[in-house]
């Protein structure tokens, strides 16, 4: 990509270049190599993306390098947007909540093998047992996930999953905002439970 297609710094505020139609026609372009397209899409969505790894991950500075990160995705795979499955920007918000959740569970599995090993004579990296740790991770938070309420599910996944605040999420599934903060508690309550993870 040419310079007038970097990465900015992750949140800085950008032009809105319109709609989710928009922003669809937008990726699209950016799927047949069209970097002022996609300088639009990054300016459109790199606060929602940077906002939501930060969520996740804690540390804004691991939250910038994901947000960056997410969009070399986003460059590289456009073509494989289908709006047909879904708007824009829960395609690209789906990609960063899932890279940052790879990237936190990465950090964690770091740290378990620096604390469990002695690394003076053992071997640098194990990617075999982070492979199946991570596959069974996310099998796990499927399996519990589909143990929700069919509401519970919606609006966990709409606000986790997919970056949406409680404001969006209650105006997607036409429910006030009291309503959602009732589902999302219950369900994250449940979603601990059978996690095994202690509140």
């Amino acid at each position: 990509m040419s310079s007038s297609a970097r990465l900015r710094v992750a949140g800085e505020p950008g032009d809105e270049p319109g709609g989710a139609a928009n922003l669809g026609d937008l990726l699209t372009r950016v799927g047949r190599g069209d970097e002022i397209a996609f300088a639009a899409v990054y300016d459109a969505l790199g606060a929602s993306v940077f906002g939501l790894a930060r969520r996740v991950i804690r540390d804004p500075s691991r939250a910038e390098e994901v947000t960056q990160e997410v969009f070399i995705q986003v460059w590289q795979s456009a073509a494989r947007f289908d709006a047909a499955r879904g708007s824009a920007k829960s395609w690209v918000l789906t990609l960063a909540h899932r890279r940052a959740v790879d990237a936190v569970r990465h950090d964690q599995a770091a740290t378990n093998r620096e604390n469990r090993y002695d690394w003076s004579n053992g071997p640098d990296y194990d990617e075999v047992e982070e492979t199946v740790t991570i596959s069974l991770e996310h099998e796990q938070v499927k399996r519990c996930l589909d143990g929700l309420t069919e509401l519970q599910r919606e609006a966990v996944t709409l606000a986790y999953y997919q970056g949406y605040t409680y404001a969006e999420v209650a105006t997607t599934l036409e429910a006030n905002a009291a309503t959602v903060k009732t589902r999302m508690r219950d369900g994250i309550v449940r979603l601990r439970d059978c996690m095994g993870v202690a509140s």
